[in-house]
């Protein structure tokens, strides 16, 4: 491993690390304003614990990092996919149910 600079404010290769230390002010320090350093190491360790083990991370997928390291995505994303086609037939059925309640004369019910 090899260190390497890259340019400040350059998102295409810096824009996730300097991603880390805003969203680790906006949603941990500052909301709990720590008063001593012990309190500060406590709450960003269960901030890291949480952003680790439940926080969905949109750069790899919306899944957790955890996950994605257990080798856990395919099997999340396939659960995924599932319940979005069970959603889609759903609706399917509604509108085609709406459909032929208009042309039957009856009232559509709005249960979407």
């Amino acid at each position: 491993m090899t260190h390497v600079r890259t340019s400040p404010y350059y998102p295409q290769s810096n824009g996730k690390i300097e991603r880390w230390p805003r969203i680790l002010k906006e949603e941990c320090i500052r909301p709990g304003i720590p008063l001593t350093l012990q309190d500060a190491r406590r709450s960003v360790g269960k901030f890291v614990e949480y952003s680790n083990t439940v926080r969905l991370h949109s750069a790899i997928g919306s899944i957790t990092p955890k996950d994605k390291l257990e080798g856990r995505e395919q099997e999340i994303f396939a659960a995924r996919d599932r319940k979005l086609e069970t959603a889609r037939e759903r609706r399917k059925e509604k509108r085609q149910a709406a459909r032929q309640a208009t042309l039957d004369g009856q009232p559509a019910t709005a249960t979407m």
